[in-house]
């Protein structure tokens, strides 16, 4: 009787385990699309009017 007990642990913990896994393996995936995002969206290179220039944007000349 204690057999089918440690089958049966057996089998819960090998299926916590895969549950686990998986759920980890999700979250770094999400993990680095955001981070991947975020790097993309902080560039600097250039700004949202495309200029290079953060100080001549949004000014006028008189």
């Amino acid at each position: 009787m204690t057999d089918q007990n440690d089958k049966s642990a057996r089998q819960v913990r090998a299926s916590r385990d895969d549950r686990l896994k998986s759920a980890l393996r999700e979250n770094l995936k999400r993990r680095k699309l955001q981070a991947r995002e975020r790097a993309a969206s902080t560039d600097p290179s250039q700004n949202d009017d495309g200029s290079l220039n953060e100080g001549a944007a949004g000014k006028t000349g008189n």
